[in-house]
């Protein structure tokens, strides 16, 4: 049996992490085995290139940057992820290409295209069954940020103008591959959110649509 892939996106502040661990909670209670990744950063290897795409001091020109994701994500995939969808787990993950589409190709002003296609073949043109995209006013999620730390990694540190370029790639995303994506308003009450995914995911866990 196949397993299930879900990946959330997001600008920073968005509730990704809050909705994702009540999305796992939920399923590790129903008796279902579910692996947690995140990128950059879902294993070994990727906690080292977590720390010098997001913590370094200095400057990263912006091919570099992509392609260290893009590494990241080849090793994340070919060690934890497929294994896990190979033996019929569910595998549920804070960020995936879509990011660098939005982060590197939008907001680092790269050909997305490009970007994606790097992606894809790091991959070997793997796609999430689900992407849930929590779609939130940067604005609001730089003063969520504000309120929950005081120190901000290099992507979170950007000026407004690169997270709104961020937020619109996502959606562009999201309306090019609806099928794909559950686009939801990251302002809404947290409960609200929880149960539109719960049903999302609840359709494809028993093949019925939603």
């Amino acid at each position: 049996m196949a397993g299930l892939f879900i990946t959330f996106e997001g600008g920073d502040g968005s509730g990704k992490s809050t909705q994702s661990s009540i999305l796992v909670d939920r399923l590790t209670n129903e008796g279902r085995t579910v692996i947690v990744s995140r990128e950059p950063g879902g294993t070994e290897l990727g906690v080292e290139l977590r720390e010098i795409i997001l913590h370094r001091r200095g400057y990263i020109a912006p091919r570099a940057e992509a392609l260290i994701y893009a590494a990241d994500r080849a090793h994340n995939i070919a060690t934890l992820v497929r294994p896990a969808l190979e033996r019929g787990d569910i595998v549920v993950q804070d960020r995936y290409l879509d990011s660098s589409v939005a982060y590197q190709g939008a907001g680092r002003v790269l050909n997305p295209k490009e970007v994606r296609d790097v992606s894809l073949w790091a991959v070997e043109g793997l796609l999430p069954d689900l992407t849930i995209l929590l779609d939130l006013d940067e604005a609001i999620g730089r003063e969520r940020l504000d309120d929950s730390r005081t120190k901000y990694d290099r992507l979170e540190a950007e000026k407004r103008d690169f997270h709104a370029r961020v937020r619109d790639a996502y959606l562009t995303l999201a309306a090019e591959e609806p099928g794909r994506f559950l686009v939801l308003d990251g302002a809404l009450p947290v409960e609200s959110i929880a149960e539109s995914i719960r049903g999302r995911v609840d359709s494809l866990l028993t093949g019925q649509p939603s």
